[in-house]
Parts: structure tokens; C-alpha cells; sequence
């Protein structure tokens, strides 16, 4: 008889052996800590005809943004093919083929049918707001949980992931006071759901409510931290609140602790590494060897090419240690992702080239060009994915050239903007406060 799990959905070619570390790496994913990978694994060993087991394990790579992961997330597909296999679970094998194969929208759309048909898929669930993060899709983070979140009941397991999920696409479209209460609700039924406390991290963001928002980050971290694949990025959001209150201090000490005092080589983290250093570096803050470091653990990335995304940060180190080699490879790269049938072509070319190249202007303090670059991306720029939070160092980049080129009447127009958005941001004000000078001199 086929195992079924709590939801009643059939996993083909399990045994209660492989369906125990199955659930147990569904469940660690649903929290962003432990070793789903090494879980899952254990799962194909006991039963290498396990369809959903090889699915996993390739939506694990294949989120990672990786280049050398896709590898991974290809011979997984590979492995799936010819095992018996359900009609739902068939989908997941052909959405992990177009996901393995950099083609994210239509994976999305794959797993979009299957939750419609199955809401209590969790796995379906997670992986397509994964895929909408990565594609900066807000309305289907919202919306992709909220159709089936009607099906879902208090005490289900993995409940609390299903609210961090809707809480965090709730926060992207803007809903922020529900958004905050999901996030909440899922932190008190599981501490350890990095997701939902990064989800309530990014409404406090968002509403400039810094204050508010280091006491929640520093509340409990260690129900945040502990074995959490998401630390980092939590981390960092705890640096953006004490960056807007121009707490430069607080900022490198989080950066040479928990953001990167490690070194990590993941693009994940380094993303995270680049994008705090580079606010930094907008400010004027000189933060010495740094740079170096990090720009070393980009540099064998460089020629990657395959996610935009992690182009523009990569470039940002490089900027910043004054690498010119690995810069010029990274935008050969992306010369070469550009003409591209994989959706990172289009990634590249909407946003993610003119924003690398603007950055590189940046750093030739070049601001007209900066500004010329970044002005027509503004409005698409979620096209190459993140979320509001990252993607405003889109703004803070341009709010500077603009200031710096000694365009009077474009600074504060700018400023004047982001005070709107978020007028109880010191930073806000510092800005406004500087295009004012800027206009009466």
C-alpha cells in the first residue's frame, strides 16, 4: 500500500524508512534550519525509487542561485524521470526540470496548478514563494498562499509556515498590519520560523520603525539562529535597522560577527554581505579591508552569469576592493546570460546589466552616468527579484549619485519621495536635509 502523508497526498516509491527523514527535511525547510539536504538524502537511501525524494533534493539546489547547484538540481531531475510517479507528483518533476533549467516562471506556473489542485501541498507551497521571491513577484507571494490558506487549519503541520509565508507576501503588496499579525502568529507557534520573523523584520522595515524593530530581531535569536540557514539574512536585517539610525558601529560589528565574520562563500550570504557594506559605502563610511575579503569570495563567481541578481552584489565588491578583472568578466558574463534562453536573459537585461553597470559607474564617480542608468529601471526593477528591503539599495545608489553629481533639483525630488515612504526615517531626513543644502548653494 502507497504512503501517504498527513495531508493524504500519495508519495509514490516510499517506505515509512524514506518517509520519516522525507518529513523531517520538509519540516527543516519550513523552518530554514538543520541539514534538509543531508535529511533527504537519507530518505533516497532507503528508498531510491522515492519520486519526491529526488524532487526535494533538486528544488534545494535549485533555489540556492548557485551555478555549480543547477548541476545538482539537473541530475535530480534526471533521477525522477522514469520513477513511478503520481499525476501531482509528475508536475513537481516537470516544474523541477524548468526550474534546474533556469526557466522559473514556468516552474512557477507548474506549481501554481498543482497547489490549486492540492492546497495542502506544502512542498508545492514553499517552492513556488521561493520561485516568486527569486523572480520579485509580490503579488503571487501573496496571493499563491493565500488561495489555499483557507484550507489549512491551526494545529496542521507546518500551519506556522503557510502564516510566515502569507505574512511575508502580505508585507511585499504593502498590507503591512496584517502582514505583521500572520508573522507574529507563526513565531509564537514555531519559534524557530525564520521566515516569519523575517517577514515582521520587514514590515518594521518598511514602516521605518527601527526601534521597534531591534527589539523584535533582539527578543529571542536564539530561537532565530540556532542551526538556521536563514541567520544570516535575519542578521542583516537587524543592520538595516541600526544603518537608517546611522549606528555605523553596530552595523560592522554585526557585519564582523554574524553577517560575515565567518566568510561564507554562498552567494546567499555574500549578497547580504555586499549589500550592507555597499550602504556603507554610500554614507562615506570607509570600511577598510573588507571589501577585500569579500570581493576574494566573489571573485571565482564572476563568470556565473546565471542569476542577475547576485551579479549586481558581486559587482559591489568588486567596486569596492577596486577588483577591475573579475568586474570585466562579470559583465562579459553577462554579455553572454543576455542572449540566454533561460528567464535570466531577460533578469539580466531588464535589470540586472544597467543596475551592475551603474554601480561600476559609481565607483568611477561617474554619477551622471549612474543616474542615467538606474532612472529607467526603477519601476521594473523587481523584475530581477528580492524583496522591497534589498532592492532599495536600487534607490539609496541613485539618491546618492544624485547628491554627489550635484543635481539640486533630482536630489530633492528624490528625497522628498522617500520621506513620503518613510517619514519617520532618519535617514530620510538626512537626505533631505542634504538636497536642501545642495539647492540653496
Amino acid at each position: 500500500m502507497a504512503i501517504k502523508d498527513a495531508f493524504g497526498l500519495t508519495l509514490s516509491g516510499a517506505t515509512q524508512a524514506g518517509f520519516a527523514p522525507y518529513s523531517q527535511a520538509v519540516s527543516q525547510l519550513q523552518c530554514f534550519i538543520g541539514d534538509p539536504v543531508g535529511s533527504v538524502d537519507r530518505a533516497i537511501a532507503e528508498n531510491p525509487g522515492f519520486v519526491m525524494a529526488h524532487v526535494f533534493k533538486g528544488y534545494l539546489y535549485g533555489l540556492a542561485t548557485e551555478r555549480e547547484a543547477m548541476v545538482v538540481a539537473r541530475a535530480c531531475h534526471e533521477a525522477a524521470l522514469p520513477l513511478a510517479a503520481t499525476v501531482r507528483e509528475q508536475a513537481h518533476v516537470s516544474a523541477l526540470g524548468h526550474l534546474a533549467s533556469g526557466r522559473w516562471h514556468e516552474a512557477s506556473s507548474i506549481l501554481e496548478a498543482v497547489a490549486a489542485d492540492h492546497p495542502l501541498d506544502a512542498v508545492a507551497l514553499q517552492v513556488g514563494h521561493q520561485i516568486d521571491f527569486f523572480t520579485g513577484n509580490a503579488l503571487m507571494l501573496r496571493d499563491r498562499i493565500g488561495r489555499a490558506l483557507p484550507s489549512w487549519q491551526s494545529g496542521m503541520p507546518g500551519y506556522h509556515a503557510i502564516l510566515g509565508m502569507q505574512a511575508f507576501g502580505l508585507e511585499e503588496m504593502g498590507e503591512y498590519i496584517a502582514a505583521e499579525k500572520l508573522g507574529r502568529t507563526a513565531v509564537e507557534l514555531e519559534p524557530r520560523d525564520g521566515w516569519a520573523q523575517h517577514a515582521v523584520a520587514h514590515v518594521m522595515e518598511m514602516q521605518s520603525r527601527q526601534r521597534d524593530g531591534i527589539a523584535w530581531m533582539r527578543a529571542d535569536p536564539e530561537a532565530w539562529t540556532k542551526e538556521s540557514f536563514l541567520k544570516v539574512h535575519n542578521w542583516w536585517h537587524l543592520a538595516l535597522f541600526h544603518y537608517d539610525l546611522g549606528e555605523t558601529d553596530e552595523v560592522l560589528a554585526l557585519y564582523d560577527g554574524p553577517i560575515y565574520g565567518a566568510g561564507s562563500t554562498l552567494a546567499l550570504n555574500m549578497v547580504d554581505a555586499s549589500a550592507i557594506l555597499w550602504r556603507l559605502h554610500l554614507g562615506g563610511v570607509d570600511v577598510g579591508e573588507r571589501w577585500a575579503a569579500l570581493a576574494a569570495n566573489w571573485a571565482p563567481k564572476a563568470g556565473a552569469g546565471n542569476y542577475a541578481f547576485n551579479d549586481a552584489h558581486a559587482m559591489m565588491a568588486f567596486v569596492g576592493a577596486g577588483l577591475d578583472e573579475p568586474a570585466r568578466a562579470l559583465l562579459q558574463a553577462q554579455g553572454e546570460a543576455m542572449h540566454g534562453s533561460d528567464d535570466n536573459a531577460a533578469f539580466t537585461r531588464d535589470v540586472g546589466n544597467p543596475l551592475t553597470l551603474a554601480i561600476k559607474a559609481f565607483g568611477e564617480r561617474n554619477y551622471a552616468e549612474t543616474i542615467r542608468l538606474i532612472l529607467p529601471i526603477r519601476a521594473i526593477a523587481h523584475r530581477f527579484g528580492g524583496s522591497h528591503a534589498q532592492r532599495d539599495v536600487i534607490d539609496l545608489t541613485l539618491i546618492e549619485a544624485a547628491l554627489r553629481a550635484g543635481d539640486g533639483a533630482l536630489a530633492r525630488v528624490l528625497a522628498a519621495e522617500r520621506s513620503a515612504a518613510r517619514p519617520d526615517s532618519p535617514l530620510s531626513a538626512l537626505f533631505s536635509r542634504r538636497a536642501a543644502d545642495l539647492s540653496e548653494n
